[in-house]
């Protein structure tokens, strides 16, 4: 199973893409029972800033339950369609990102971000820059409304973050928070809808966040980030170059000159 030319194109132009229903409905369940189990033993409250920023269920994390959404389902060889053919390092171990239902009336939040910068609760020391090649996002359960905990994506921002980034470098990025994101003028942000088992493959530099859940529901997503097999030497190179570690789409990019 590989990309379409225009799935390729949709990532080439908005810096992401969903297909739908990739991931096989029994290993949907499986990972939402390993999750739901783990939170029948209990959920720590002090831990949940820390779980929210880094993931839930830590001990699942780098279980085949979790990883094999990604490494044993077709998602792999869609990832592999947009980066390369053996060119892409497999996950090791996903984030489990829940958005639970917020109580009463909340000022509804959307707030976007782009990954591997600092904060006091996701584990980025101070200074650093974690960045990567491609996040991919696996639904677990369905999220058919605005305001239900919905992955938002900004689309274009990948192009627009590699122009700053080549105009002014990339330092601001290691200042973490909301003074570490580059002062650019953005689009609408596009809440995404999902089902169980659909795919979602972005770009790194494509800013993106959760935005608040008024649902009655969780909203359950994994999360992987994934590094082109030479992504520690190209990593700096792939801020100012955006398709360097893509090489599947290479002969789309090349066509279009």
């Amino acid at each position: 199973m590989g990309l379409t030319e225009q799935q390729k194109q949709e990532i080439v132009d908005r810096g992401y893409v969903k297909v739908p229903g990739v991931v096989p409905q029994e290993k949907v369940d499986a990972a939402l029972k390993a999750i739901n189990g783990s939170f029948g033993e209990g959920i720590d409250p002090e831990q949940m800033i820390t779980y929210r920023a880094q993931s839930f269920c830590p001990e699942l994390r780098d279980e085949p339950v979790i990883t094999g959404l990604l490494n044993d389902t077709p998602a792999w060889s869609l990832v592999e369609s947009a980066i390369g053919e053996g060119r892409v390092n497999q996950a090791r171990r996903g984030q489990i990102a829940i958005r639970f239902p917020v109580l009463g009336d909340p000022e509804l939040h959307l707030g976007g971000h782009l990954d591997g910068r600092h904060s006091p609760t996701n584990g980025v020391p101070k200074g650093k820059l974690l960045n990567f090649t491609m996040l991919v996002g696996v639904a677990l359960s369905e999220v058919k409304t605005d305001w239900a905990g919905n992955l938002a994506l900004w689309p274009g921002t990948h192009v627009l973050y590699e122009q700053y980034f080549r105009e002014h470098g990339f330092d601001i990025l290691k200042k973490g928070g909301k003074e570490g994101m580059p002062p650019i003028d953005e689009p609408e942000a596009e809440q995404q809808m999902a089902n169980p088992g659909d795919v979602f493959l972005v770009h790194y530099q494509i800013k993106h966040g959760s935005v608040t859940n008024v649902s009655p529901h969780p909203r359950y997503a994994i999360y992987f980030r994934l590094n082109h097999v030479e992504h520690e030497e190209k990593k700096d190179a792939a801020l100012t170059d955006i398709w360097l570690e893509w090489e599947g789409l290479r002969p789309l990019l090349e066509r279009a000159q």
